[in-house]
């Protein structure tokens, strides 16, 4: 049997005080994990309130509450809009969300998110689909391994990675996490292994979960299912999906500026609640997985 063990959720308080709870309000946790989040916004909630999560892991499930005002979705959070239409939501007051790997899928070995197992190369979110690591390290082009160890690890040697491993894989398949390592122990100097050995593994989970493409699609959708007034409070590990996110609130894009009017004035969705939130020293302490941890909350206008 699986060890199903969820760890505490990142900034519990501040994301859920971030939504301004209604207790007649209908709310969504997209990120459902351990069902954190999601028990301390019922606890806000009255009796006629509403909460739908998402989670796309199959683990998640078995997470599940039973309580009536509470609906469980095995589904991406890119889908959502979809999804609360089928359950016949087409508003809601709030959206909550913590992206990135829960602490329940590094500290499952077979599941190879973690640099700690050996593992088969897998880092499937939603282990039906059929993007695997073993893909990604084998059957990539050089090029686009080059643009993902870049962009989503932030490696400046990404040519060289890209180089060894293409060139390793012509005699063998790369299969478990320990050949990967050892193809590139060359990059791996023992002060700073752990590091970019994270990054590295960061850079193809990304990849093999399109995170970057769920979050965009996730986003664009938040503007047409909020009410006025309604928040979103998003909590990001990697600095790329913070910058998505914070430009996001500010713009209602990812690129370039809104356009102004003749008079000088932008057209925006949102408007910024506070600055941004980090752990404090006590709670990174007791939960490593807060220490990247960054809380941006938005209110629909």
């Amino acid at each position: 049997m699986k060890e199903t063990a969820y760890h505490n959720p990142v900034l519990l308080k501040e994301t859920v005080d971030g939504l301004a709870i209604i207790p007649d309000g209908v709310y969504v946790d997209v990120t459902f994990g351990g069902g954190g989040h999601s028990k301390e916004i019922l606890k806000r909630l009255g009796p006629t309130g509403k909460l739908f999560a998402f989670d796309q892991d199959q683990d998640a499930l078995s997470n599940t509450m039973d309580d009536d005002r509470f609906t469980l979705i095995n589904e991406n959070f890119r889908f959502i809009k979809r999804f609360l239409r089928f359950h016949g939501v087409k508003k809601v007051d709030g959206i909550l969300g913590d992206f990135g790997v829960s602490s329940h899928q590094f500290d499952v070995a077979e599941r190879g998110f973690s640099t700690r197992f050996e593992a088969d190369l897998d880092m499937r979110m939603n282990q039906n689909g059929k993007l695997s690591a073993y893909h990604v390290v084998n059957e990539y082009e050089e090029s686009d391994l080059r643009t993902m160890f870049l962009q989503y690890g932030e490696l400046r040697n990404a040519p060289k990675l890209a180089r060894v491993i293409v060139g390793e894989r012509k005699a063998n398949p790369i299969k478990t996490s320990v050949e990967l390592k050892e193809v590139l122990k060359t990059f791996l100097p023992k002060h700073k292994e752990h590091k970019i050995l994270a990054q590295i593994y960061q850079a193809i989970r990304i990849e093999v979960n399109q995170e970057i493409e769920a979050l965009k699609e996730f986003l664009i959708q938040t503007v047409e299912l909020l009410d006025s007034k309604g928040r979103i409070s998003l909590i990001s590990y990697h600095s790329l999906e913070d910058r998505l996110v914070k430009r996001f609130i500010r713009s209602g894009m990812f690129e370039g500026e809104p356009e102004k009017d003749i008079y000088g004035n932008i057209s925006v969705p949102f408007k910024k609640v506070g600055g941004l939130l980090i752990p404090d020293s006590k709670e990174i302490k007791e939960n490593n997985r807060a220490r990247s941890a960054k809380l941006r909350i938005g209110e629909k206008i």
